[in-house]
């Protein structure tokens, strides 16, 4: 240690100096680095690697140590050795690492109020590959819940037999995933979900793994982990599989995390550390662990116990720390029914109704006026909140707008009006011909479309359409469709909707 700078030899002391030694051997050799490629190929903090370059001082040079001064560090360097489950299998996959990486280079930017980091390429096939090898795949079902990184499509091109249906509040990532996955053929299926409000029911009981790379907040890792569970089929196999890392500088942070998880009374069957690679979150190594979670006969009990917090993110609008929107009292009126949250003691007497609820059934009352309470960044949510409601006439309070692609939609059963701040609807009378079938529709939003979409064409055909006939005729104008409703099909779908209805009343 006499040989380097002391404040070097400090950081290099002790069991947890592995990391640092790593980076050394990185900086001896022949290529040059930059503190964020260090952070991503040691799995160190970023604030690690710059204060180990600060620590070199003048022996740095270049992104790399002089090699006058390199015979001093190669004896305190050593390579990663840590062995990765998987590695040996992905060189026979390459051309699907090469696939994967036009395909995340193609697929919409990350958002940061969405806690969005890309991960890598390899890392994808890599998820896919340990899915493969623990688990047996015949005939199996996968959950993503949210898939920015787009593991659906890694899996489904590694193991084409494996059923596949991806929940996002993304609209940009179901459209790419669903795309993509119909020009290859691959079985994905993309359906529509905010998780703080629940999952669609279509996806409920569905799958025998999951997977998840939720926000890493304690609330944001057990909600999404809470849905993954809701969502798997076999109790007895089922598992989740869970993405979540940590500076190595906040070993409190990642407790509050495993804390949350334990409260789900999940086994913890494997850990992997730094599994997952990232193009970005250098603050945590540009990393993270692998978690293999096994239900246990109590954490059955725990389903419905979502946490009440819709502030899971660690970035923008919804974040932990946001700070918390009234709703002003004054735009409330003459409502009849309050959606959402609102504040204590406002309008006694007035019932009320979670949002949740509202959007999971549909409400027994049929009040002619009902006002909805949005939370800061929900601009995904109006159009739905709308297409969910019965009433003559709903306003809907949010700093969010309707999406214009979505007004066409929205005419067959509203006259709509927006103002800032407030979206006013209006409910207009049935109309005729085909988008009388599409206004059938949507006046059953928590239905299955399909059914809802026969009934329709049969009653405008007059008897002179049977169920079968009416269901080839649905088959043949949306053959995408599924057993999705309303308020879980991508907007993407909801937006090609109008147009199939009409083809398929002129069949």
């Amino acid at each position: 240690m006499s040989q380097v700078p002391q404040r070097v030899g400090e950081l290099l002391h002790g069991v947890g100096s592995r990391r640092f030694r790593h980076a050394l051997s990185l900086l001896t050799g022949d290529l040059s680095w930059d503190a964020d490629g260090l952070a991503a190929a040691t799995a160190a903090p970023r604030r690690s690697i710059d204060a180990l370059l600060s620590a070199l001082g003048d022996d740095l040079d270049g992104g790399r140590i002089r090699p006058s001064r390199a015979g001093a560090y190669r004896a305190l360097a050593v390579p990663e050795i840590l062995a990765d489950p998987v590695a040996h299998l992905l060189p026979e996959h390459a051309e699907t690492v090469a696939e994967m990486e036009k395909l995340i280079a193609a697929a919409p930017r990350p958002r940061t109020a969405l806690d969005h980091v890309a991960a890598t390429a390899g890392t994808a096939v890599r998820r896919a590959l340990l899915i493969g090898a623990r688990f047996w795949l015949g005939g199996a079902r996968l959950l993503c819940a949210g898939d920015h990184d787009l593991t659906s499509l890694a899996v489904a091109l590694t193991h084409p037999g494996v059923e596949i249906t991806v929940v996002d509040i993304d609209e940009r990532v179901l459209e790419f995933i669903g795309e993509e996955a119909a020009r290859r053929g691959l079985p994905i299926r993309c359906r529509f979900a905010d998780l703080r409000l629940g999952l669609p029911p279509g996806v409920r009981e569905w799958a025998d793994l999951a997977f998840t790379d939720p926000p890493y907040t304690p609330d944001g890792v057990a909600l999404f982990t809470l849905r993954a569970l809701e969502g798997l089929r076999d109790r007895g196999t089922g598992r989740v599989l869970v993405a979540y890392g940590a500076s190595e500088g906040t070993p409190a942070l990642a407790l509050k995390v495993q804390a949350a998880l334990g409260r789900l009374n999940l086994a913890n069957e494997a850990i992997w550390p730094d599994f997952n690679r990232y193009h970005g979150a250098p603050a945590i190594g540009s990393a993270s662990d692998l978690y293999v979670l096994r239900p246990t006969n109590r954490t059955w009990k725990m389903l419905g116990s979502a946490p009440a917090a819709t502030r899971i993110y660690t970035q923008g609008p919804q974040a932990v720390e946001a700070t918390d929107e009234t709703v002003a009292a004054v735009t409330v009126g003459s409502a009849e029914l309050l959606v959402g949250e609102w504040p204590k003691g406002f309008a006694p007497g007035t019932p009320r109704v979670h949002l949740s609820t509202w959007l999971a059934k549909p409400y027994a009352g049929r009040d002619r006026d009902v006002a909805v309470a949005l939370p800061a960044a929900t601009d995904v949510l109006p159009a739905r909140v709308l297409l969910a409601a019965r009433a003559e006439r709903i306003r809907v309070l949010t700093p969010g707008t309707v999406p214009r692609s979505l007004k066409g939609l929205l005419s067959a059963v509203y006259d709509i009006e927006t103002m800032p701040g407030e979206i006013t609807a209006s409910r207009v009378a049935p109309p005729e011909g085909p988008l009388g079938v599409l206004r059938h529709i949507l006046d059953r939003p928590h239905g299955k479309i399909a059914n809802a979409w026969r009934e329709g064409l049969i009653s405008q055909a007059a008897g002179d359409l049977t169920k079968n006939e009416a269901r080839a005729r649905i088959q043949e104008a949306a053959p995408w469709l599924g057993d999705a409703t309303v308020l879980d099909l991508p907007a993407h779908r909801l937006r090609s909707l109008p147009d199939a209805v009409r083809r398929s009343a002129a069949l």
